[in-house]
């Protein structure tokens, strides 16, 4: 059994950036608890992103192969990047595609959103599926390196179920993009 709290809201009493990067910045807030009692909470600010899994007439998903610093490995992924200041989800979506893998997609649905790192940081990712695809030429960002394949939407399921596909972002758009297309088949 379980002790019902009246509110687990935490009220901020002030905010603090300890540090601005590029791409992030770290704060650490002064909380108030529910039960009256103060407490600190450090998390990183990020702008959002959208990931998009392109899926061709034949039922191949656009995949990716990038390495990733901070895990010092090559991760398996569908095209996503950070969503610029002011920019709406769908044309980060459209840009990404593009940049990335080279294809453009004449019809888009949007598919959902999560929060990957709640405990830490304020990220959203947003998730699109994007179909009726066309290649044009790939336009990678300066220092952005990472190979593009087609892969059977099954295979890529079934890397996600034995652990070949690790990322945390292609394993929870998989669930939305498989919930919509078991309700529009």
């Amino acid at each position: 059994m379980t002790t019902a709290i009246p509110n687990l809201f935490e009220k901020e009493i002030s905010s603090q950036q300890i540090f601005a990067g590029n791409f992030i910045k770290v704060m650490r807030d002064e909380v108030e608890l529910p039960n009256g009692a103060h407490s600190s909470r450090e998390y990183i600010k990020h702008g959002g992103a959208v990931a998009v899994f392109a899926l061709d007439e034949n039922q191949n998903l656009v995949m990716e192969r990038q390495y990733r610093h901070p895990v010092r490995q090559v991760a398996i992924e569908v095209p996503a990047g950070k969503i610029d200041p002011n920019e709406e989800l769908l044309t980060c979506g459209k840009r990404e595609l593009l940049e990335e893998t080279g294809y453009i997609a004449h019809q888009w649905t949007y598919l959902g959103e999560i929060l990957p790192c709640i405990g830490y940081s304020t990220e959203k990712i947003y998730f699109f599926l994007a179909e009726k695809l066309e290649y044009r030429e790939q336009s990678l960002d300066e220092g952005e390196f990472l190979e593009v394949y087609l892969q059977p939407l099954q295979e890529v399921i079934q890397e996600a179920y034995t652990g070949k596909i690790t990322d945390g972002k292609t394993l929870a758009g998989l669930m939305l993009l498989q919930g919509y297309l078991q309700q529009h088949s």
